[in-house]
């Protein structure tokens, strides 16, 4: 994991975010909070491939 890695996510907040405050100042509370979950679900989705490839460097650590 890189600092590419941070910068994307870091980027990713404030993209969400910006869009979260343009929305809810034009009356849309809900697609707010969809835009809000769209980008959870995409940073946790990014978090999950890193994590799955530390355990597999992990095991071939330990040979398991």
């Amino acid at each position: 994991m890189g600092i590419e890695m941070v910068f994307k996510i870091a980027a990713i907040g404030i993209i969400v975010a910006v869009l979260n405050q343009l929305l809810i100042r034009s009356g849309r509370e809900d697609q707010a909070m969809m835009t809000t979950l769209a980008g959870l679900i995409v940073v946790l989705t990014i978090l999950v491939k890193e994590i799955s490839t530390l355990f597999i460097t992990i095991q071939g650590l330990f040979d398991l």
